[in-house]
């Protein structure tokens, strides 16, 4: 325990509220798209996010930090931003695709910075390391949305 640092506490919650973030957009994503198959894949991304929020949760918790609730003032930006997106661009599936592969590639930066900390303990770097995977494997399914859209 004495390598969970505060500060690897407040990056944990960091990616927890982008997580949380994450969530509510790829939500938001499949309730603004017709694309069936468009639809399908923010909708499990959604519950993936839901799944890494409760992971994170329980690492924070087992080392005894706060878990800090709600989302981000960028996540509701981000959130509003799709939504002007989709009213007023013709091909709206392909800009929901693009804003998901935006944020997607910022997640991988968030995840990249928090396994950089020496202090991590095991179990946190094996959470941070699955989800990170599980993002880089969702880019890559992207790719082949993108010529569905």
């Amino acid at each position: 325990m004495s390598t969970y640092t505060e500060k690897v506490g407040d990056k944990l919650n960091d990616i927890l509220e982008k997580t949380y973030d994450a969530e509510k957009g790829f939500k938001k994503a499949a309730d603004n798209t017709d694309n069936v198959a468009l639809k399908n894949y923010f909708k499990n991304k959604a519950k993936q996010r839901y799944d890494f929020g409760h992971a994170l949760k329980d690492e924070i918790a087992s080392f005894g930090q706060k878990v800090e609730k709600g989302d981000s003032l960028t996540g509701k930006a981000h959130r509003a931003w799709m939504d002007i997106k989709a009213m007023f661009t013709s091909d709206d599936a392909e800009s929901m695709l693009e804003e998901a592969i935006r944020g997607e590639k910022a997640a991988l930066e968030e995840y990249e910075d928090v396994l950089k900390e020496t202090s991590l303990p095991s179990s946190t770097s094996t959470v941070l390391r699955s989800q990170k995977m599980a993002i880089e494997n969702g880019l890559s399914n992207i790719k082949t949305l993108e010529d569905l859209a």
